[in-house]
């Protein structure tokens, strides 16, 4: 990397500070700090919705598929998330900021203990906490392998600068600081993301590579399901990605929340769906047309890297890091908050009740403390490891394959179809669900990327169903609370 490189990754450094301190400024309670009071604009919340499910292993682990697979890695991942946001726009968005509006809920966890019970809510959160601190430090080494491709910097130094700037910002600034952040991703996402495609035309065949390419790649580079990306994969990853994506994911149920009114939740869902569908094709090209520009490498998941080296000048370099950077910090910050927020509301006022009895000012200074220091386990985490054989398995089989349990009695308890499903049908659904997949992952050791990620949400989704028809625990408050939700009227707008 040159001296330019070097200062437009300094400058984006500072101006990620920058935004913290900006948006300190406008957090004065735990509700600003969790949910920007739903002030935050719908195009706003819809940008920062689909920037939240981009990180640097898109650009690592993602960039080693589509090298090694072709079209498939657009349509198991991206066109997946697309079609599941879009389907979430009818069914979850306007639901999540009623939440909000009409309820006063602050963690997308949070109304669990009146739908189920305390049990309930606590097991969910419990494992979803779990889970989120070793999908983030999966990408903290995902930045840090990028960063060490570029410059030569070892992994530790990598993941301790990103995750200090990270802790700044994300403390300080909370939702707000995110969201804008996610907006800066957004930005030099596009200015880098199309730099990188019309290098790659220009170094190809010009326009015309986008449609002969495919006949220069390897076999099958060109078929929307290749290797283990199946069609039964396909279609698992749909019905989880539907979930993960619309809430399931707590953080992205925040963007919702945070959106001025039901209706407005909904276009910024529909924004984010568009945007899926349509933008991961700029920034996969390249990663396709790889194979052409620098063939044979024996480490797929430096394709991204070559491909910028080779074909990128002074100055586009650093942008394209400083994207990077962008895309985990800005990841990672939304899962801090949004696991702040969790801890904050629903796990430690269990553990210690004095919490809850605290003044306004003391709360958001414990809300930021927990962030900085999920921030910081995180870190240790992935520092601890080195990332050796995590980055993809994490991500698509422990992710991908629990998120499913996790978010099925969360998702589908706002829907009054399920309201015949209580405490006991959530925790049978999710303790079932995990258990099928610790047994197919470990016991019987599937190698069938479909059958792990598949079975366990198919398990818990059947169960959460059976259950509630077998057994229903229907109340009157349980009731009144789904109705909520499922009003047509915009309680924010009253």
């Amino acid at each position: 990397m040159s001296a330019l490189d070097w200062s437009v990754l300094a400058a984006y450094f500072v101006v990620m500070i920058g935004i913290g301190v900006w948006s300190k400024g406008r957090v004065h309670t735990v509700v600003d700090f969790f949910t920007a009071r739903g002030r935050i604009p719908w195009w706003l919340a819809g940008i920062s919705h689909h920037m939240s499910g981009y990180s640097a292993i898109m650009f690592v682990a993602f960039a080693a598929v589509a090298y090694n697979y072709g079209l498939a890695m657009y349509v198991w991942w991206a066109l997946t998330i697309g079609i599941g946001v879009g389907i979430g726009a009818f069914l979850w968005a306007a639901r999540w900021n009623r939440l909000r509006a009409a309820h006063g809920v602050a963690s997308p966890l949070e109304y669990l203990a009146r739908r189920y019970n305390l049990p309930a809510q606590q097991v969910l959160a419990y494992s979803g906490a779990l889970l989120k601190v070793v999908d983030i430090a999966a990408k903290w080494v995902a930045i840090a392998i990028l960063l060490r491709g570029f410059a030569g910097i070892p992994i530790f130094w990598g993941i301790l600068v990103t995750g200090l700037v990270t802790m700044v910002y994300i403390t300080a600034g909370g939702l707000w600081a995110d969201v804008l952040t996610d907006f800066g991703q957004f930005v030099i996402q596009g200015v880098a993301g199309i730099a990188m495609f019309f290098a790659v035309l220009s170094h190809l065949d010009g326009l015309p590579t986008l449609w002969t390419m495919w006949d220069r790649l390897p076999e099958g580079h060109g078929d929307p399901f290749a290797g283990p990306y199946t069609v039964t994969f396909f279609l698992a990853l749909l019905f989880i990605k539907t979930f993960e994506y619309n809430g399931g994911m707590w953080n992205l149920a925040q963007r919702y929340m945070a959106a001025p009114s039901g209706s407005e939740a909904k276009r910024s869902a529909l924004l984010s769906s568009a945007l899926w569908l349509v933008w991961p094709l700029i920034l996969f090209i390249p990663m396709f047309a790889a194979p052409l520009i620098v063939p044979g490498l024996a480490n797929a998941e430096e394709a991204y890297v070559k491909l910028a080296q080779t074909l990128l000048p002074q100055g586009v370099v650093g942008l394209v890091l400083a994207g990077f950077f962008s895309h985990t910090m800005a990841m990672v910050s939304s899962d801090a908050n949004v696991i702040s927020s969790v801890i904050t509301r629903d796990i430690a006022p269990v553990l210690m009740p004095r919490l809850r009895r605290l003044a306004d000012a003391a709360q958001l200074t414990f809300a930021r403390v927990t962030t900085f220091v999920f921030v910081l386990i995180s870190m240790v985490i992935a520092i601890t490891t080195e990332g050796q054989g995590m980055v993809l398995k994490i991500v698509v089989d422990l992710v991908a394959a629990t998120m499913g349990p996790i978010s099925i009695p969360l998702m589908l308890g706002m829907l009054p179809w399920f309201r015949r499903s209580g405490p006991l049908a959530a925790i049978v659904s999710w303790a079932a669900g995990l258990s099928v997949w610790a047994y197919v992952k470990w016991i019987a050791g599937s190698t069938d990327q479909a059958v792990v990620v598949g079975v366990p949400l198919v398990t818990s989704l059947v169960l959460y169903v059976a259950v509630g028809l077998l057994r229903p625990e229907r109340t009157r408050d349980r009731d009144e609370l789904v109705d909520s939700l499922n009003d047509d009227h915009d309680p924010a707008r009253t």
